[in-house]
């Protein structure tokens, strides 16, 4: 594949950062992850007002630039032979001398990778998939809320121990804060329905302020379905009408199976997407 490194379209192969870059050194990075529809990056100015807070608290010096970055994306398509695309777009800290530094990144590296869509399975949208409860708690958030960041550990952690689950073959997997409030998923944010009421865990529970959550909060409002965001208890989903999961791949995703790590097995609902569910799809869908 051909990437974009510091705005220059490069063989992957050939593609390389300093082993000075604190990006590497200290996990001092960025990134968002995000695809296009119709060949454009699909809500691109929210993921970049995102990355720009994140930068500056780490005081990484970056500007944001729309039309450039839109334009990177366009010529990786065409490089690549793509008509859509996964696109991750990362900001590394950049090369500093080894140690904690005192002052902001002033040269950081900007690279955008770019792969092919996973082969969208429309059985998942149609019958729901499964989450599974794991052990593994979600660490608290490095600063006062969650970096989109290079400090991925406790997320492949959480993918390792899913991995061990043999009844869960294709399930997300759910952690909970350290306090037993329920959070996020591995690679998405959670959303459930009681009473025709739209819960979401907050962000006190350290979770990441996702893009799509934000904007599926959004369409539920310009629908007038009531929205409330709290502490909840793995109970409040065995309780639930709907479940759905949301990340910027996978759109809108209805859950309707949950599993404990011991194996029991609860259905959602009446075992099929609910109509709260289907309704919210249905919207991001005419959103694109």
């Amino acid at each position: 594949m051909i990437i974009s490194v510091n705005g220059i379209l490069t063989e992957e192969t050939q593609a390389v950062v300093s082993v000075y870059d604190h990006g590497f050194l200290y996990g001092i990075g960025l990134f968002e992850t995000f695809r296009t529809y119709n060949r454009k990056p699909f809500l691109l100015a929210e993921h970049l007002r995102r990355l720009t807070d994140g930068c500056q608290e780490l005081g990484i010096v970056y500007e944001p630039n729309l039309e450039t970055l839109t334009r990177l994306v366009e010529e990786l398509l065409q490089a690549n032979q793509l008509e859509e695309a996964y696109i991750r777009y990362t900001v590394s800290a950049g090369v500093e001398a080894l140690g904690l530094p005192t002052g902001d990144y002033t040269k950081p590296s900007e690279i955008i990778y770019i792969k092919p869509l996973p082969p969208r399975d429309e059985k998942t949208y149609l019958h729901g998939k499964a989450l599974q409860l794991l052990k593994l708690p979600r660490n608290t958030p490095e600063g006062l809320y969650r970096f989109k960041s290079f400090h991925y550990m406790n997320n492949i952690l959480a993918r390792r121990e899913l991995g061990q689950y043999d009844w869960a073959t294709g399930a997300e997997g759910l952690m909970l804060s350290e306090d037993g409030y329920v959070a996020e998923g591995i690679v998405s944010n959670l959303f459930f329905i009681k009473n025709d009421t739209l819960y979401t865990p907050s962000l006190d529970t350290g979770i990441l302020p996702g893009i799509t959550r934000a904007h599926v909060i959004e369409l539920a409002q310009q629908i007038q379905i009531p929205r409330q965001d709290g502490l909840y208890r793995w109970e409040d989903l065995l309780d639930a009408d709907e479940v759905f999961l949301v990340n910027s791949i996978q759109e809108i995703v209805p859950v309707t199976t949950l599993y404990t790590p011991s194996g029991q097995t609860y259905t959602v609902g009446t075992g099929s997407p609910g109509p709260v569910t289907s309704q919210l799809i249905q919207r991001y869908t005419m959103s694109q």
